[in-house]
C-alpha cells in the first residue's frame, strides 16, 4: 500500500516556522493502530487523517502516542493541502471530528480562518508542585479547561523556561500553558504536553480556544495577535464573537510530499 503525505508548518508564512503536521488524505479508514504506528513514525506533534464523506471530510489526529479531540494546526495544515494542493474548490471546508463540526475558510488577506468551539477557563488552585516543574517561581493566576493556563505578568519569563516534563506528566490535564501580555502581542504562550507525549508543542491552535476568550476578557478585545513558541514560534490571529466560537486564523506552508509505503 502506498499513501500520499504532505508535511506542512501551520501558523507560519514559510518552512522552518510556526508548527509542522503530517495531512495524509485516505479514501477509507486505516486501522486504528495503524494510524497510530504511522503517527510515532512521523514523530511530529500530530498527524492528521481524512477521507471524503459527501461534500465534508471526516478528520482525525494523532499524536506519536494518543489519539486527540482536537487539533488546531493539523487542522489548518488539512485544509491548506486541500485548498492549495489538492485543487478544493469550497468556499468553506467541513470537517467533522471527535469535537463536533469544524469550519475553515479562506480569508481576503489569505489567512485561513478555522471555527472552532470556545471553551471558558476557570480559575483554580495552584497544585503543589505545578511551578517547580514548569521553573517559575512565580504566577498571577492558574485556570483550568483541557490544559491548565498559568498566567504570568511578564513575557520574558517565557522564553528561559526549561520544564520538568516528567513532572509535568504527573498533573492530570492534556497539557499546560504558560501565558503573559506582551513582547509586541496581544498576549504570548508556551505549551508543554508530555502527558500526550508532545514535550514541547510550538504553536497550539486547540490551546488558543480557551486562551483567547481569557485574554479577550481581560484585555476588553474581540480581535487578538498572538504568539506561540519557544525555540521555534508561530503566529495566529484570534476572534472572539461572542458566541461560544472562537475563529482562529493562520497561514500554512509546505515543506514536504512524500510517499508513504506500507
Amino acid at each position: 500500500m502506498q499513501l500520499e503525505m504532505f508535511q506542512v508548518d501551520a501558523f507560519s508564512a514559510k518552512p522552518f516556522g510556526g508548527n509542522p503536521a503530517a495531512v495524509i488524505p485516505l479514501d477509507a479508514w486505516l486501522a486504528d493502530d495503524l494510524m497510530q504506528r504511522i503517527a510515532e513514525e512521523n514523530n511530529l506533534s500530530e498527524t492528521a487523517f481524512f477521507v471524503r464523506n459527501g461534500d465534508a471530510f471526516d478528520l482525525r489526529w494523532f499524536t506519536p502516542a494518543v489519539e486527540v479531540d482536537l487539533c488546531g494546526h493539523a487542522t489548518l495544515a488539512t485544509a491548506w493541502v486541500l485548498f492549495e494542493q489538492l485543487g478544493e474548490q469550497a468556499e468553506i471546508l467541513r470537517f467533522n471530528t471527535r469535537s463536533g463540526e469544524l469550519r475553515v475558510s479562506r480569508r481576503a488577506d489569505g489567512l485561513l480562518a478555522m471555527d472552532f468551539p470556545a471553551k471558558q477557563p476557570e480559575a483554580v488552585a495552584m497544585p503543589d508542585g505545578l511551578l517547580q516543574a514548569l521553573g517559575l517561581t512565580r504566577a498571577s493566576a492558574l485556570y483550568r479547561s483541557d490544559d491548565f493556563v498559568v498566567v504570568v505578568d511578564d513575557a520574558a519569563l517565557l522564553d528561559p523556561l526549561t520544564p520538568d516534563f516528567a513532572a509535568l506528566s504527573a498533573f492530570d490535564v492534556r497539557g499546560v500553558a504558560v501565558t503573559a501580555p506582551g513582547r509586541g502581542f496581544d498576549f504570548v504562550t508556551r505549551w508543554f504536553g508530555p502527558r500526550v507525549g508532545v514535550n514541547e508543542d510550538p504553536v497550539t491552535g486547540s490551546a488558543h480556544t480557551s486562551l483567547a476568550p481569557y485574554w479577550a476578557e481581560r484585555l476588553g478585545k474581540r480581535t487578538l495577535s498572538c504568539e506561540q513558541g519557544g525555540a521555534r514560534k508561530g503566529q495566529l490571529q484570534c476572534e472572539v464573537p461572542g458566541n461560544g466560537r472562537v475563529i482562529i486564523s493562520g497561514q500554512a506552508a509546505l515543506y514536504m510530499r512524500a510517499s508513504v509505503f506500507l
